[in-house]
């Protein structure tokens, strides 16, 4: 427990009194480009105040599709510009609540919640934020089975206890909600003499988990099959830090996941067929499962059990037609991410 606290007495330091802004990162690991966001986002994000996006850490985008109406958990929301991207996005008859340990960064957060909601047109806020550790949501009220969609940004790679942190997600998220988040992957487990390195750490390089581990931890914990969205290498820029981390290599991974207790371990065939409606408000002329799922609007694809239940079981089901059940097996299916035939750089979990 003490290294539990010292670690985030630590990054408390760090990203609430060291960090002013984004100008102070000493790596790119905790920087997204937000013109790679596709446009209805960056519409919103032009709205939000800069003095939420001028401390924004994040690397990657993890904003879902479909997301109108939905209830949105934000893990580790800084000063909360995701969330606000969110809470734009979900609408009023949605919510979005925002947790963080950091106090200064959550009162930048509330500070701006009046002025939000009237640059979105918001009769009655439709988010909070709250203090609190990713580890444990009890303490913040999250209650069982009471979120649509959880998302993170560059912020899992920070806990001590990543176990901890994805069993809370799964405890809170719906049946058949979705995971969607964006962190740093290391190609091999970090040595042990730089974990507890404060700048490192702070970095978002310490802490990152090896990709094998977090499949295993994730088949641990019941949900064998995550899926991969995008991934783009990190390069550190910064002499210092690379004499440190030597031959490690890191990529900033985006990841969706979802509960359901039906996810084999391997991709199985049976027959199904699903079809992509159009009517994701966003992607009217396809639906981007992942890396290497494409649904062309009105035209069959064949799928696997998992890639099934992915759209048919999820607040995903009512954009989607699934022919076929589970009744009839015909052995695994040949479902291959995009990195190549031989499973060759293979990033993503499970079957996929």
């Amino acid at each position: 427990m003490s290294s539990h606290c010292g670690n985030h007495q630590t990054l408390k330091e760090y990203y609430g009194q060291i960090l002013g802004g984004t100008k102070d990162l000493k790596t790119n690991a905790c920087c997204s480009d937000p013109f790679t966001m596709p446009a209805h986002i960056r519409a919103i994000l032009n709205q939000i105040d800069p003095a939420i996006t001028d401390r924004f850490y994040g690397c990657g985008s993890p904003i879902p599709s479909a997301p109108e109406g939905c209830k949105v958990l934000d893990l580790g929301c800084g000063t909360g510009r995701d969330s606000y991207i969110l809470a734009s996005l979900v609408g009023e008859q949605g919510y979005v609540i925002g947790i963080d340990m950091t106090d200064e960064q959550l009162a930048v957060a509330t500070e701006h919640v009046p002025t939000m909601m009237e640059k979105f047109g918001f009769r009655q806020p439709n988010i909070d934020f709250r203090q609190g550790y990713i580890e444990d949501l009890q303490t913040p009220g999250i209650e069982d089975n009471s979120i649509d969609v959880v998302i993170s940004n560059c912020v899992i790679n920070l806990s001590p206890h990543k176990e901890d942190v994805f069993r809370e997600i799964f405890r809170v998220l719906k049946p058949g909600g979705e995971l969607l988040f964006s962190d740093v992957f290391a190609g091999q487990r970090i040595p042990a003499p730089l974990k507890d390195d404060p700048v490192l750490m702070g970095e978002c390089l310490s802490g990152a988990l090896y990709i094998e581990d977090f499949r295993r931890l994730l088949t641990g914990l019941g949900y064998p099959d995550y899926r991969l969205l995008s991934a783009s290498p990190i390069t550190i820029a910064n002499r210092q830090i690379e004499q440190k981390i030597g031959n490690i290599d890191f990529q900033s991974l985006t990841v969706r996941m979802f509960k359901l207790d039906n996810l084999e371990d391997i991709c199985e065939d049976y027959g199904q067929v699903a079809i992509y409606h159009g009517t994701v408000s966003e992607q009217p002329h396809f639906f981007q499962l992942d890396d290497h799922h494409r649904f062309i609007n009105g035209k069959p694809m064949l799928v696997c059990g998992n890639t099934a239940a992915m759209v048919q079981n999820t607040r995903y089901g009512r954009h989607f037609t699934v022919h076929g059940d589970r009744k009839t097996h015909y052995g695994p299916f040949n479902c291959l991410p995009a990195a190549g035939d031989n499973g060759s750089d293979r990033t993503t979990g499970g079957c996929c």
